[in-house]
């Protein structure tokens, strides 16, 4: 993981869950899209890339997950990591998406997958095509990936700068599906919109936070200039806006009477 990033999430990590603790609603409701998607066959394997302290994951726990069976949470953020609930359902492991994509580090009990979940994680990924190849061989046989993502144009009150460095480091949704359905996988996108409505100092507050990780990437004196311009921008009281997310999902056939493909 790159320095300044680690650096990012351990400072992000201890006040992550409680900036979420006032948006509820949105957590749920981003948790009820996660799961209509995964759509998992109970006892499969599953985990989740990028999982952070685990905060969207308590409707996948309930449905899919057991002591016996937890979710691996995959982060190489051990701050993040160290925030997970104690709770025997959710295994951590420290490690890049690189790292498993490439068999460096390998899941524990090494069965394949039935599914995984990368949520806001894959601009992070150094090589999207490999990487995502490589997770993509992790899945067994009727297998699927959901990877939930912003696209490169966000409506959020941000300052200019901050949306054009955003708009450069972000994958395109169509990318990402084009890449797995060259890795073999069945793959479909789509879009789903939550209404945000924030006190603008509470935003503001956020930004100077450096809540979103390209925010990471500014100096202070940047930052504080961008949060100048979002006072100047927006008037006080409360901003309205859509957080619209790109969901892409990739499935892996199942092989005809559970067996193997028959070389030709």
């Amino acid at each position: 993981m790159d320095k300044d990033l680690e650096h990012h999430y351990e400072h992000l990590a201890a006040d992550y869950d409680a900036n979420w603790a006032r948006r509820q609603e949105y957590v749920d409701w981003m948790e009820e899209q996660i799961q209509r998607r995964l759509s998992l066959a109970p006892g499969r394997p599953l985990a989740d890339i990028g999982a952070g302290t685990g905060l969207f994951l308590q409707r996948l726990m309930e449905r899919y997950a057991a002591p016996d069976r937890p979710i691996t949470c995959v982060d190489p953020s051990q701050a993040m990591l160290d925030r997970l609930p104690d709770d025997p359902r959710l295994r951590p492991l420290r490690a890049t998406a690189e790292e498993l994509a490439s068999g460096a580090v390998r899941l524990p009990g090494d069965a394949p997958l039935g599914g995984l979940l990368i949520k806001e994680a894959v601009h992070h990924f150094a090589d999207l095509g490999r990487t995502l190849t490589g997770l993509a061989g992790l899945l067994a046989p009727g297998g699927r990936i959901v990877i939930v993502t912003l696209p490169p144009k966000i409506g959020y009150p941000l300052f200019q700068s901050a949306l054009d460095r955003f708009a450069e480091r972000q994958p395109e949704p169509a990318a990402l599906a084009g890449i797995l359905q060259e890795a073999g996988l069945t793959t479909t996108v789509d879009h789903g919109a939550y209404p945000v409505r924030l006190d603008r100092d509470e935003w503001m507050r956020l930004v100077q936070g450096r809540w979103m990780s390209v925010l990471s990437s500014f100096p202070d004196a940047e930052l504080a200039a961008g949060v100048q311009e979002i006072g100047e921008r927006y008037p006080a009281g409360e901003l309205e806006f859509s957080d619209t997310f790109a969901f892409v999902v990739a499935t892996r056939e199942e092989w005809p009477h559970g067996g193997a493909p028959v070389a030709g």
